[in-house]
């Protein structure tokens, strides 16, 4: 087992806690999914949203899916003009098998234009 780094993202609907919480919730587990992974494998999880999300912590809802044994931590994203809003950005650090060329990122609904290369 190695070190690797998942990179995930979602735009959720509005500004709330249930729409915060549901796309995080939706997301975390898509990750793991995709990468044959479980929640011990995961070191760690930082979590950032755009400015405007506001309404809750994404981490509150991460506990909710089994990271509460899992450091976690948020910050806002940079506020550039122009980009998506109500973005939940997720870079997950795990222990896997996987190559680095083997590991799958997943973005969801309208976080799928932030890398299109990358995104289901």
């Amino acid at each position: 087992m190695v070190l690797r780094a998942i990179r995930g993202a979602t735009q959720v609907s509005v500004n709330s806690s249930v729409a915060i919480g549901d796309g995080v919730r939706e997301l975390l587990p898509a990750m793991l999914k995709a990468n044959g992974l479980e929640v011990d494998h995961v070191i760690s999880v930082l979590m950032t949203a755009t400015p405007d999300l506001t309404a809750d912590f994404p981490a509150a809802a991460a506990r909710d899916v089994g990271f509460a044994g899992t450091p976690l931590i948020c910050a806002v994203e940079i506020d550039v003009p122009g980009a998506l809003d109500r973005i939940i950005r997720v870079l997950m650090h795990v222990e896997s098998a996987k190559s680095k060329d083997e590991i799958t990122h997943i973005y969801l609904h309208g976080a799928t234009a932030l890398r299109k290369d990358l995104a289901q």
